[in-house]
């Protein structure tokens, strides 16, 4: 019979029912959290200050679609890649390369001469990050138990926006500065490879299935035996039909735009300068970090108290309560950039709900070793899509018919269609979730009867 875990193991399972406890899972959690955050405030530099680029390389808006495009759809190829190189190596080390001395490009994007130059080089630069969405979210499922994940989740999400809205307008400042974007790219470059340092010198990796009732208190080698990923357990995940819809909803996520172009928008729309417009960055950003908060804080709750439809209801909430508020926040002309900084960080509150509710939606429904190949569909392939055809079908658009067209169709109706198309999930989500927990019990049952 395989040996429970012991010694310096890094699980504690406390009685039947009683949540899972990952030792050090909050450090361990800091140090992933600091990773996207230096990956998501590389991937927002170009579109908070693509008014210098434009300045700077002669283009169009529309080109500001192209790099946000390209950057995307190449996550659609490698972000599967580094979920097998995971599978096939470790995740730890797919990370520090992958998200950590990648930023080597970054520094090398910061010295384009021309457009080109810099598509090319910030496009490889987005390969590498690709990896972070996936594996990070699914290290987070394995270090905390379901009845945490939307609170870690909207921690590590919050955190990133917060941070992210201080370093927005510091950002902005940087339209003072000479060539000021090329200074943005080598800094946080240099910084990710840092934290690429940082995570092979004190990153922890706590196993598959590690905060799992079931499996916690088995060793982690009997754990990841019954967790191996094999091609058939993959393209299985397009039978689970929560999975499906939740995917679908992805693609029809407008809100996805609002952090590619509201600077920009408001340069364009409203005839702000590109200083004074980044400055409603850090309200959106600390709206959003709030909104993660909720999001963790109410998902965590309902689905203790209502497992079966509670998440879907908020989940749902949240897209009607970001198409209002983006409607009152887009649609009209107010002088005051203080008037679209209350409006926007009540935007930002309402898609900073989503992570800490479809994130743990998406775990509930996977097994522990799909959850990394889940989220490459989910983030690194219908996000990417999505986000990568309305942000070059924006900058096209725009160039048309205008921004404030666009934003009404793209984060107002769309939005609302979104919401109304969630409702499919009332009548599959409690049997996903079920079906989980009882594969899990199965494995658990069949570890503990092995003689060996």
């Amino acid at each position: 019979m395989p040996e429970l875990s012991k010694g310096p193991a890094q699980t504690v399972a406390g009685p039947p029912g009683t949540p899972v406890q990952v030792q050090g899972r909050w450090r361990q959690l800091s140090l992933l959290g600091g990773t996207m955050l230096v990956d998501s405030t590389e991937a927002s530099l170009v579109s908070s200050l693509f008014p210098l680029i434009r300045q700077s390389l002669g283009v169009s808006l529309g080109a500001l679609g192209i790099l946000t495009a390209a950057s995307k759809i190449v996550g659609v190829f490698t972000g599967p890649f580094w979920v097998w190189a995971a599978q096939r190596w470790s995740r730890k080390s797919v990370l520090v390369v992958a998200t950590g001395l990648w930023g080597l490009w970054g520094v090398a994007a910061g010295f384009s001469q021309n457009f080109t130059q810099l598509v090319i080089l910030y496009t490889i630069l987005a390969a590498g990050y690709a990896a972070a969405n996936p594996i990070i979210t699914e290290l987070i499922g394995d270090l905390f138990g379901s009845s945490s994940r939307g609170r870690a989740i909207g921690f590590v999400y919050g955190a990133i926006s917060l941070v992210g809205a201080v370093i927005g307008p510091l950002k902005g400042q940087l339209a003072g500065v000479d060539e000021g974007w090329r200074w943005g790219l080598w800094g946080i470059g240099g910084f990710n490879i840092l934290l690429g340092i940082a995570l092979l010198i004190w990153f922890r990796d706590p196993g598959r299935g590690a905060s799992e009732q079931q499996l916690a208190d088995l060793d982690r080698t009997s754990r990841e035996a019954v967790s191996k990923l094999s091609w058939d357990k993959a393209f299985s995940l397009l039978r689970i039909r929560s999975l499906v819809i939740l995917l679908v909803s992805r693609l029809l996520s407008g809100h996805l735009l609002v952090g590619t172009f509201a600077v920009v928008f408001l340069v364009d729309v409203y005839g702000f300068s590109t200083q004074r417009a980044s400055l409603i960055i850090l309200p959106f950003g600390v709206g959003y970090f709030l909104g993660t908060l909720l999001g963790g804080f109410a998902v965590d709750r309902v689905s203790r108290r209502n497992p079966r439809s509670g998440p879907v209801a908020v989940l749902q909430a949240a897209q009607f309560a970001f198409a209002v508020l983006a409607y009152f926040g887009t649609q009209f002309r107010y002088d005051s950039i203080l008037v679209f900084g209350a409006l926007f960080a009540l935007i930002g509150a309402a898609q900073g709900m989503n992570p800490g509710i479809n994130r743990p939606m998406v775990m509930a429904i996977t097994p522990p070793e799909l959850r990394g190949a889940a989220f490459a569909l989910y983030a690194s392939i219908a996000e990417a899509i999505a986000w990568a055809g309305y942000s070059l079908g924006a900058g096209f658009l725009a160039d048309a018919v205008g921004l404030r067209v666009v934003f009404l169709w793209v984060l107002v109706v769309l939005m609302l269609v979104n919401g109304l198309f969630l409702t499919l999930l009332y009548r599959t989500y409690a049997v996903d979730t079920a079906r989980i927990q009882e594969e899990l019990d199965t494995r658990r049952r069949d570890v503990l009867a092995d003689p060996r």
